[in-house]
């Protein structure tokens, strides 16, 4: 398996494992918007997406992370905002091995940390996260103000 960052050239299969990412969560979204999102974040560099492949080149899964800067800690971060695995390479270390690129790209970036929120149904990818040292957070609760 080889991870590396993605490009305008990992475009096509980028959009398809993001839709089926989306179909996980049940956003229905149409691919040509996806596609565009991509796009857009990979020409304005605002995320980090390190894309999975197999030996012969086949995508397998990837994340997504967005920098911020963590106000308590008065240091720069990473918001782990979206990873996938397609259905076909789970269960082979992808998701893990995505998880480490993650971390290996953030600690490099001289962050003081990772971020992650998932659904409370998610419960192979908790036990990933909690199995690689990620803390679940009981002090904080998460909001979110709808705009559109």
């Amino acid at each position: 398996m080889h991870i590396q960052t993605a490009t305008a050239a990992d475009l096509p299969p980028l959009s398809e494992l993001f839709g089926a990412y989306l179909a996980f969560y049940e956003v229905a979204k149409p691919q040509a918007q996806v596609e565009a999102f991509l796009a857009a974040r990979l020409q304005q560099g605002d995320s980090v997406i390190l894309l999975a492949r197999d030996a012969q080149g086949v995508a397998l899964g990837f994340v997504q992370l967005y920098a911020f800067s963590s106000s308590l800690a008065l240091q720069p971060a990473w918001l782990l905002s979206d990873l996938y695995v397609s259905p076909q390479a789970r269960r082979q270390g992808v998701g893990e091995a995505l998880m480490n690129a993650a971390r290996a790209h953030a600690e490099a970036s001289g962050a003081c940390g990772l971020q992650l929120e998932t659904a409370k149904s998610n419960l192979p990818g908790q036990a990933l996260y909690e199995r690689l040292g990620y803390v679940r957070d009981e002090v904080f609760y998460t909001y979110w103000l709808a705009l559109k």
